[in-house]
């Protein structure tokens, strides 16, 4: 592992354990030349993953896009961002754990719907008015009374 600091190629890991999603490892390391310590994560590498759009295109997945989309429900809410890291984490491992090279875009979409119902109520009520499309006041009040219940 290449030191961030000086470029020298030879590091000494220090410390390993899991990291904390249990996903990955956390190693500590330190630069043989300049002393310096830093963190690496090692994560396995997975074959991409592909999500199939509405209009049939297919795209890579991207977590960025659904953090944006949480970031935007979210938006001046009571919400901590480690309560949206660990939903984006929950989303992404059970969109990972169900194993299939490629996902509709619509499942993502529920996943995410189903994680903010929990989360955070008008959060849930703004991420659903953008993802399900309401064209009028009545559709939105329906999912409303869906929530209520």
């Amino acid at each position: 592992m290449k030191c961030p600091y000086c470029g020298h190629p030879d590091t000494r890991v220090i410390d390993s354990r899991p990291a904390e999603d249990n996903n990955s490892i956390r190693r500590r390391r330190s630069c043989d030349e300049c002393g310096k310590r830093f963190t690496t994560y090692e994560k396995v590498e997975t074959i991409p993953l592909i999500v199939i759009k509405k209009d049939n295109n297919r795209e890579q997945y991207n977590r960025m896009k659904i953090e944006n989309g949480i970031l935007h429900a979210c938006y001046k809410r009571p919400v901590s961002a480690e309560k949206i890291k660990e939903t984006v984490d929950e989303i992404e491992l059970e969109i990972f754990n169900r194993e299939e090279k490629e996902i509709p875009s619509c499942e993502i979409g529920e996943i995410v719907m189903e994680k903010l119902r929990g989360l955070d109520p008008v959060a849930y009520v703004r991420f659903a008015s953008v993802y399900r499309e309401f064209k009028d006041v009545s559709t939105f009040m329906e999912e409303l009374k869906k929530f209520l219940k």
